[in-house]
């Protein structure tokens, strides 16, 4: 992901919040300080600011949705759906995220490895690492994503 201008604005916020059935005060109403925080997982919206990223819908273009084919994409042939899951989403806060703050999101490959499959096949693993940075440079957020991608389909047993 990259997103060279995220502005956190309250509204966003609030809204974010009510996705995710947080009733939170904090994500609404200023504290005394006048300062209105995101949720944790607040950083996940700069998505929406990255032109690139590949599940923002583009108009007039298909869009890889949810369900078989729902929205006009059809599968690769030879690939699974959607060529992967996403496997694990870890956090490190620098600091708390504010309304107000203007961030960018910087990301790069992390790790990558192998593991046997339980039901055959080999599991490949990929590690992304986003870092949610102010425009100044200070580092707010890293966030850590692990996507799985199995190499053949699994077997089943037919006894």
């Amino acid at each position: 992901m990259a997103a060279d201008r995220f502005p956190v604005e309250a509204g966003h916020v609030m809204m974010f919040a009510r996705a995710i059935g947080d009733p939170n005060p904090a994500y609404v109403e200023p504290d005394e300080d006048g300062v209105i925080l995101a949720p944790p997982t607040f950083v996940q919206a700069a998505a929406q600011f990255d032109p690139d990223n590949w599940l923002r819908p583009t108009i007039g273009q298909p869009w890889f949705g949810s369900g078989r084919e729902a929205t006009g994409v059809p599968p690769v042939p030879g690939e699974r759906s959607g060529g992967g899951l996403h496997a694990e989403q870890h956090y490190e806060y620098h600091r708390p995220v504010r309304v107000g703050d203007v961030l960018r999101a910087e990301a790069r490959p992390g790790g990558e490895w192998v593991k046997q499959g339980r039901k055959g096949g080999m599991l490949a693993f990929s590690e992304t690492i986003t870092e949610y940075r102010t425009l100044a440079g200070e580092l707010v957020v890293t966030a850590r994503s692990v996507r799985v991608v199995t190499s053949s389909t699994p077997t089943t047993s037919a006894e």
